[in-house]
């Protein structure tokens, strides 16, 4: 059995391993909505009971598909880009219709890159969160966020339920601080009651080779709840399960699973600066039209790339 937490003191009953929706969507894999539905519902089966997910993601039909006839506890976290009350409006309306739910569990802010000023800067949206969360159309709000500013003040406002941060081990795509400064954040927010599901503990896949220690250390810190990681096949479903529930696996069985992978750049996010051209110990990365492209072929998804991109553009998928 996967182990389950509450989400601060939402009330909210998740597995501590949540599926990660970003990488089969559009932005990445590109899964058509039924091949994303049977992966979905394998992590159902095997026990996750927490999806995390985003309107701009575009796996809302994988999900709603995934889900039919199913009858279990099942927690699906969502997000909105919107700035304004109205387009906020507008995603809550669609995800409660896509997902075919009455009800949303978690809706976030998506503000990834945003900074400290998020909440002023996109007032609008919030308050419309916060109109939803007192109609009962959705369980509990809050932001999803990169940086370690936006977790600070998230984690002192009343009106947040839940935050979404990002954190590994190695420190890559934090920012306005470390490691260090971003744990602190957490443990400080979980203080105050908020429930913490982490992102990017595996490093956008450049720390596959560390998969254990890099679980292991984000689900040890304090406060952390849980951890979403994306999956986008079967056998990684079940390998991560399997690690979630505390056994060993096989050296063979790893390597066949990161065999399945590929590196996947980002276009909306790349700056052109080209230090994973630098990086590239493999020659196989280049700019093309003022961003960067991979060549499969000499591609050995070592992920020395990813932690020089300032941008989180460059991920192993």
């Amino acid at each position: 059995m996967l182990p389950k937490t509450m989400l601060g003191n939402t009330g909210i009953n998740v597995t501590k391993l949540g599926f990660g929706a970003l990488v089969m969507g559009s932005m990445q894999a590109n899964m058509p909505p039924e091949e994303g539905a049977k992966v979905i519902r394998k992590a159902l089966e095997q026990g996750i009971s927490f999806i995390d997910t985003a309107h701009v993601y575009g796996t809302y039909e994988h999900i709603r598909k995934a889900k039919e006839g199913w009858d279990k506890e099942l927690v699906i976290a969502t997000k909105t880009p919107a700035s304004d009350y109205e387009k906020a409006e507008e995603h809550i309306k669609y995800a409660l219709q896509a997902l075919d739910l009455n009800c949303l569990d978690i809706m976030l802010l998506h503000a990834a890159r945003a900074g400290e000023d998020v909440f002023q800067e996109r007032a609008g949206a919030y308050q419309c969160l916060k109109d939803y969360k007192k109609k009962g159309l959705i369980k509990a709000i809050g932001v999803s966020s990169h940086n370690v500013g936006t977790v600070r003040v998230a984690a002192a406002r009343e009106d947040v339920d839940v935050i979404h941060p990002l954190i590994n081990v190695a420190g890559t795509g934090i920012l306005g601080g470390t490691v260090q400064d971003m744990a602190s954040a957490i443990e400080a927010a979980s203080h105050n009651g908020k429930g913490i599901y982490a992102m990017k503990a595996l490093a956008g896949g450049s720390l596959l080779e560390r998969m254990d220690e890099a679980f292991k250390f984000v689900m040890d810190l304090p406060g952390v709840d849980a951890v979403v990681v994306g999956m986008v096949s079967e056998a990684e479903v079940d390998m991560n399960c399997r690690i979630f529930q505390g056994e060993s696996i096989s050296e063979k069985e790893r390597k066949a699973t990161a065999r399945e992978k590929r590196l996947k750049i980002v276009g909306v996010y790349c700056k052109g600066c080209g230090r994973c051209v630098d990086a590239c110990p493999n020659g196989a990365l280049s700019m093309v039209e003022g961003k960067s492209s991979v060549d499969e072929s000499k591609c050995l998804l070592c992920g020395y790339c990813t932690p020089h991109c300032p941008e989180f553009a460059i991920r192993v998928i």
